[in-house]
């Protein structure tokens, strides 16, 4: 499998990039940012992107959503509770002086427990919000890509419209805590840890190894 990890935008961005060897068809998660890199990755690789997705739509995510989306047909794909917040980037944005295109409306919605198929890769929706309201982790196999919602030694930042701590801390707990250690975590921002490191090491998880969480 293909599986690229692309730094792009203002506020480093994590993009994904995956593919499917065989079939040549691939997904792009979170195009935060330089259009021009991520679709000459996709060109390098030879890839044809089947799917658009971003793990949420603050507007440092979806910088480059409609470029790739024009240049590459794919349909976008955004969690149902995630709209609000689109609706609202390219204004976001402008309030830190990033110009942008406002975003089309996402093609599907999508829910808590759906699966996403491009060529041989399954991509299993869990919902996680928190630091959004329509906030999702994407889990392939030992793999999780977890957008805002964890970061190495780090969770995100509930002060935005829309986050809440409580709510972010038990999307932790129940969808992310309960992989096994040796999950791979990739996050928007930042380097890849684990869910073993991050259980052990992570300060903003004591509450839970302590018992002082509750929820």
């Amino acid at each position: 499998m293909i599986f690229d990890v692309l730094l792009v935008g203002p506020l480093g961005v994590n993009c994904y990039v995956l593919g499917d060897e065989n079939t040549r068809e691939g997904i792009v998660i979170d195009p935060g940012g330089n259009p021009r890199e991520i679709l000459k990755t996709i060109e390098t690789r030879k890839l044809k992107i089947s799917a658009i997705v971003n793990t949420h739509a603050h507007f440092d995510h979806v910088l480059a959503l409609s470029e790739v989306r024009a240049a590459t047909g794919a349909p976008f794909m955004l969690h149902a509770d995630e709209v609000e917040i689109l609706a609202s980037a390219q204004m976001s944005g402008a309030m830190f002086g990033m110009a942008m295109r406002q975003p089309a409306p996402p093609d599907r919605l999508l829910n808590d427990g759906d699966t996403i198929q491009v060529g041989a890769i399954t991509l299993q929706v869990l919902h996680t919000p928190g630091h959004t309201p329509g906030g999702i982790c994407l889990l392939l196999d030992n793999r999780v890509i977890v957008g805002d919602t964890l970061f190495q030694s780090g969770i995100g930042r509930t002060d935005f419209p829309g986050g809440d701590y409580a709510t972010l801390m038990q999307s932790i707990r129940d969808k992310l805590l309960m992989l096994p250690d040796e999950t791979l975590v990739y996050p928007g921002h930042g380097a890849a840890t684990t869910i073993g490191e991050e259980r052990q090491l992570n300060p903003f998880l004591r509450p839970f190894s302590t018992g002082q969480w509750n929820v």
